[in-house]
Parts: structure tokens; C-alpha cells; sequence
């Protein structure tokens, strides 16, 4: 036999390993898929073409991510000369390799498991995300699961699969040289390119059914595809009108009765906010619920009783029913809150660069003498907190803040328990009371989030479950409101109470707008009337409606709307996630993807399902273009930042205008 007819061979039997790596992740990929399935269960109705999509699709991204997984193994193979390889400790050394291999995709696809149950969805946006903030999430995990255990089955699984598997892995080489093998790894390198550059994951993405089609992805695509889009620039990647034209319909939508521009520059929004009579300065308390989703309460159906104070003061409060989140992150719902705008893709401004100086919620306060704060129970450097709160008008006081030897009934990784939290919270409003000044605080709560461990005695549930720490956020939010109502500043400040985001964000929709449903309560007895609000509202309308009832006249750029100033029929919201960006109007939901794609639904407001609406209606489609375009435009061009004529006192309307809709 010739050595020319030898060469084949020898180079199949070097790169054999390949095969035994790419049958193992196609099992593992199938596994993985089995499992999601039941994780779903009716998410995925009983459809053998929904499986078949799932499982046929998801092979092919299983096939496709093995050319880049592989390349540790496909180097090996080059690297090692002919002699080291078909040595004993050659052989050794390809097992340990493999079996790593084989232990880290295990891991994965455990991991996959344990974030679908979180989100719904295969890896994305908020995996990369996380992946920042190392001590927080290894800290989560090791908090929440047995990790340890977990890795130490996953070893000893590997071990043992690779000893039970180890035909496929023996080191043949009956005579490749250097240069032959090198070929295989350009083919392979080429093959990588061509995957990278031909293959997106939204190819998988034509079911209708969004958790098919998360079945059909492939955990480590989607993290790195992912990664790829975190700074998704919008003129590039969606729909888009003439700058003009898009300005122009801006200036439209966000003009309300009590408002009118200070100038003819089509891009700028700049309007005076003019009501009857002062402003009433009283303080301000805001406090964004962890993962405070609607469908917790009684209110909406919940039969476990779980929040019994927040059922209670439905009834004493002004209470919106209707309120739709911009996004399933915390740093989502706090841009709303603070900044008043519709999410931009990628990532939210509260982490991007160029932040500082905006525009801000704290900006109106602070004119007008408050002091106003950003508390937090964890450590703000998370999500890059402190430094977005810092520049943009507000102190901030978090975990740091707390002396040794003060009292902590209780914590976790991503910090102290509620209770704590709001003892100093206090603090800063007695200290501004004491100093004489009106306060603004901005709280952000934590333990209504994995591991759901709170302190011992305070709810029945079982500690470290949801329906704990929900009972617990309920609790220590009652008790706050107690402490409170002690200090000689609680008639005089208004309790403003509502969510960052949802618990879930899963759905068989890509944006299912049940999860984005979250309460909303104002209270303060001496000033507000209890009252049931049904209209539609945007978390971006919270503030501007909050400044309303106050009676403030103020300099505005902000996005969002006084509620009770808003005409009917012109309610909107803007739920979205870090890349699909969705306009709520008139029982539409618009939503607008990168590679300038669009799709109109009409959702199912009880259980997050959708129908394509037809005939589109291609003004709504405009209108949602127009506002994500303008408000990406003005961050990226940096006139979202604060002006110094933003502090012009701004006189009252002329008297015989109506006081706010619940004030005396």
C-alpha cells in the first residue's frame, strides 16, 4: 500500500476524537432540550412539529457552536507530535482533556437549566451581564444551590463517561506529519469564519410559539451572540424614519395640555410644566420593589395571601391597575424611574458610557432645595449604581453606609434584609428633616430575589422560597410605613410604591406583556384621596405624575407623562427586552428588532399570548420608531445632560386652573 493512500487514514484516525466530542454535545444538546421541554410544560403545546422544529433546528446551532467548542480539542490534535501523542502518557493526557471538555458542557447545560428557571430563556443579555458582577453571582449560586455537590457529580459523570467511552478516544496515529494535520485545522478554521459570519441566532426564530424557538437555540450561541449585541447602536440595526419626521412626531406624542416648548428647534423637547397655585413641597419616598410582579397580589388574582399590607392599602391609596415595566432588569426600571425614557438597546444608560450630568428626576427635587438620595441595602458598584446615581443629581448611600455594631437581622449577597434597608433609609430622612430640608429618597430593595432568605420569625412561608420572600417584602414594607408614621414628617411625605421589573419574563410571546405588569400605590392620607386609576400607564409616567401632584411648575425633557394631564386614548408603555423593543397602544403591542424588523401583535393582556394584528397599523409602528430613535439619538449625542437654563423657576399657570386630580 502506498504511503500517498496511508495518509487519509492516519489523519482520520488522529482527528477521531472529534467525532466522540461532537456525539457528545449533540446528546448533551438533546438532553438539555428534553429537560427545557418539561420545564415549559404547557408553554409547548402536545405538536410534533413544534418538537420536531425544536430538536431538528436546535441540532443544527448544536452543530455549529461544536466548530467552536471543539478548537481546544482540534489543537491538541495539531500540536502534539506523532510519537507524544501514541504514548502512554499522550493517551493520559487526551482523556484528562476530554473528560474537561465533557465536565465544563455538562456544567453548561446544567447551568441552562438552573437560568431557564430564573428567565425562561436560553442564555442571554443578563448571563453577559452577570458575568461583571463575579462575587455576586458565584455568591447567588452558592446561596441558592448546592454547587459544590453539583460539581463534584458532574466530575465523577465525566470520569466515568469518558472510561465507558474510551474506544472513541484512543490516540491512533499510524504516521501524520505536522504540516498534513495543519490543513485539517485551516479547514477548520475556515469552516469557523464562514459559521460566524453566515449563521445568526435569530435564524432559529420562526416559530410562533417564542419557547420553541428558545428550544431550538443553543445555550453557548446565544451567550456569545449575546455578547456580540450588548451595544446594539440603533440607527444600525432598526427601523428608523427622517430624522426630521421622527422629531417631529416626538414632539407630538410627549406634549401635554399643562406644557408648552421653549423653543422652535424641532430637536429639542424642552417643555415648560406649568399648573395653578405653588408647588406643594412635600417629601418624596419612591421604592422600587425587587421583582414585584402584579400577579402576586390578591388584587390580580393570587390566592396564597402573601401580601396582605400591600391588599390593605390598595384600598388607601391612589392604586394604578394598568402599569406596564420597561424591562425585566433592575437597571431598567431604574433609568425609568430616574431619567423618565424609553429603554434603548444593549445596554441600559444606567451602565452605558457618557452617563453623568443627565437630565434626572432628582434635578427637579434638588431645585427646589430637597435632598435627594439613592439607598440601597447591597453594594452599589452592582449594575454601576452609585455611579450613575452619584452623577446625575443624587447621594447615595448603601451597604457601606451601615457602621459595624449596627444591628442586621439579616443578609445575603446582594445585601441586607428589606427591614434594614429601610432602617437606613430613615436615617437619611430624619437627618434631612433635622437639617431642615424637604427629602427625595429613592429606595431599591433586595430580598425579594434569589435566594430568597429572609430574616427568622417574620412570615410563615418556608424560608428561602419566592412565596418568603414576597410575604417578607410585604412585611417589612408594613413596617416601614409604621416606623414612619411615628416621625414628625409623615403627614408631610408622600410613599410612592411600585416595581423594577417582573419576577418572570418568560412567555410564549417574545415580549409577553404579562410580564410586565406591576402595581403601582401613592399614599400619604393627609394629601391623596384614595382612588382606583384603570388607565393604561408607562413606568416612565410614574414621576412626571408624582411632580404633578405636587403641583410642581418645572423645566421637563423627560419622555413620560403626567397620567391625569395625558388625554385618553393617548396612553402608551414601552415593555422591552435588551434588543426587542415593544410600543403598548390602544391594545396593540408594536415591537421593533435588530436587522430593522418589526412585527404588530395584538396581546393577551391575563396570559402574555399574542395574534398578529392585521392590517398593520403603520402609524403606531412610526410612533414606536420615533421614540426609540429620538431617545437613542439624544443619548448618543449627549443632549440628554442637564442644562443650566434647566433651572429657570417656571411661574404657575394663571389661577382657575384645577388642582391635581386627588389633591385637596
Amino acid at each position: 500500500m502506498s504511503i500517498a493512500s496511508q495518509q487519509p487514514s492516519a489523519l482520520r484516525q488522529r482527528f477521531r476524537p472529534l467525532y466522540w466530542l461532537a456525539v457528545s454535545y449533540a446528546l448533551i444538546g438533546m438532553l438539555t432540550r428534553i429537560a427545557l421541554l418539561f420545564m415549559v410544560g404547557g408553554g409547548v403545546p402536545h405538536n410534533p412539529l413544534y418538537w420536531t422544529y425544536a430538536f431538528g433546528i436546535g441540532l443544527v446551532y448544536d452543530l455549529i457552536t461544536f466548530v467552536y467548542i471543539a478548537w481546544p480539542l482540534v489543537l491538541f490534535l495539531w500540536l502534539t507530535p506523532q510519537r507524544a501523542y501514541v504514548s502512554r502518557a499522550g493517551q493520559w493526557a487526551l482523556y484528562l482533556l476530554a473528560a474537561v471538555l465533557l465536565c465544563w458542557l455538562m456544567f453548561v447545560g446544567a447551568s441552562e437549566l438552573v437560568f431557564w428557571g430564573e428567565f425562561g430563556t436560553r442564555f442571554n443579555f443578563i448571563a453577559v451581564d452577570y458575568l461583571v458582577y463575579t462575587t455576586e453571582v458565584i455568591g447567588n449560586i452558592r446561596e441558592s444551590y448546592p454547587i459544590g455537590t453539583w460539581l463534584s457529580l458532574l466530575a465523577l459523570a465525566s470520569v466515568v463517561i469518558v472510561w465507558l467511552s474510551k474506544r472513541g478516544l484512543r490516540a491512533s496515529d499510524s504516521g501524520t506529519r505536522f504540516l498534513q494535520r495543519a490543513k485539517v485545522v485551516l479547514v477548520w478554521l475556515v469552516l469557523t469564519v464562514i459559521t460566524a459570519v453566515a449563521v445568526k441566532g435569530t435564524y432559529k426564530d420562526r416559530s410562533d410559539n417564542a419557547y420553541v424557538n428558545e428550544l431550538a437555540g443553543n445555550g453557548i450561541y446565544e451567550f456569545v451572540a449575546a455578547f456580540r449585541s450588548s451595544h446594539l447602536d440603533y440607527s444600525r440595526f432598526y427601523l428608523t424614519l427622517p430624522q426630521e419626521q421622527a422629531f417631529s412626531r416626538v414632539r407630538d406624542l410627549v406634549k401635554t395640555p399643562e406644557a408648552t416648548y421653549v423653543s422652535d428647534d424641532p430637536q429639542d423637547l424642552t417643555r415648560e410644566i406649568r399648573h395653578a397655585g405653588p408647588g406643594k413641597h412635600l417629601n418624596v419616598v419612591l421604592i422600587s420593589v425587587e421583582s414585584l410582579s402584579a400577579d402576586f397580589l390578591k388584587e390580580f388574582g393570587n390566592k396564597k395571601d402573601i401580601t396582605p399590607n400591600l391588599d390593605a392599602l390598595t384600598s388607601q391609596s391612589m392604586f394604578f391597575d394598568h402599569l406596564y415595566a420597561n424591562g425585566t432588569r433592575t437597571v431598567r426600571g431604574l433609568e425609568a424611574l430616574s431619567l423618565s425614557v424609553p429603554p434603548t438597546p444593549g445596554d441600559s444608560i444606567v451602565k452605558a458610557h457618557n452617563n453623568e450630568n443627565l437630565f434626572s428626576v432628582a434635578n427637579v427635587f434638588n431645585n427646589r432645595g430637597y435632598q435627594s438620595d439613592f439607598v440601597y441595602g447591597g453594594y452599589g458598584y452592582f449594575d454601576n449604581m452609585n455611579y450613575f446615581f452619584s452623577h446625575n443629581g443624587y447621594r447615595t448611600v448603601d451597604r457601606n453606609d451601615i457602621a459595624k455594631g449596627e444591628t442586621i437581622h439579616h443578609e445575603n449577597v446582594w445585601g441586607v434584609a428589606d427591614e434594614d434597608l429601610y432602617t437606613l433609609a430613615l436615617k437619611q430622612m430624619d437627618s434631612a428633616n433635622a437639617a431642615g430640608k424637604p427629602f427625595f429618597l429613592h429606595i431599591m430593595t433586595t430580598s425579594n430575589h434569589r435566594p430568597f432568605t429572609v430574616p427568622a420569625n417574620r412570615v410563615p412561608q418556608k424560608d428561602g422560597t419566592r412565596e418568603a420572600a414576597v410575604a417578607y417584602t410585604d412585611w417589612s414594607i408594613a413596617d416601614f410605613i409604621k416606623r414612619a408614621r411615628s416621625k414628625p414628617y409623615f403627614d408631610d411625605t408622600v410613599f410612592v410604591i411600585t416595581a423594577d421589573h417582573c419576577a418572570s419574563s418568560a412567555g410564549r410571546t417574545s415580549v409577553p406583556i404579562n410580564r410586565y405588569h406591576i402595581p403601582l400605590w401613592i399614599y400619604a392620607p393627609k394629601y391623596i384621596s384614595p382612588q382606583r386609576v384603570t388607565r393604561q400607564m408607562s413606568q416612565i409616567d410614574i414621576m412626571p405624575t408624582v411632580l404633578g401632584l405636587l403641583n410642581f411648575s418645572y423645566r421637563s425633557r423627560f419622555f413620560g407623562a403626567d397620567i391625569f394631564q395625558l388625554e385618553p386614548g393617548r396612553e402608551r408603555a414601552f415593555p422591552a427586552t435588551y434588543e426587542k423593543l415593544g410600543y403598548l397602544h390602544d391594545e396593540a403591542l408594536s415591537i421593533l428588532k435588530p436587522q430593522r424588523l418589526f412585527e404588530q401583535v395584538r396581546p393577551d393582556f391575563d396570559n402574555g399570548d399574542a395574534v398578529p394584528r392585521t392590517p398593520i397599523e403603520q402609524g403606531q409602528v412610526d410612533d414606536a420608531t420615533a421614540y426609540y430613535q429620538t431617545a437613542a439619538y439624544l443619548f448618543k449625542r449627549g443632549l440628554m445632560v442637564k442644562r443650566p437654563e434647566d433651572n429657570t423657576p417656571v411661574l404657575p399657570a394663571a389661577t382657575g386652573t384645577t388642582a391635581p386630580v386627588g389633591m385637596p
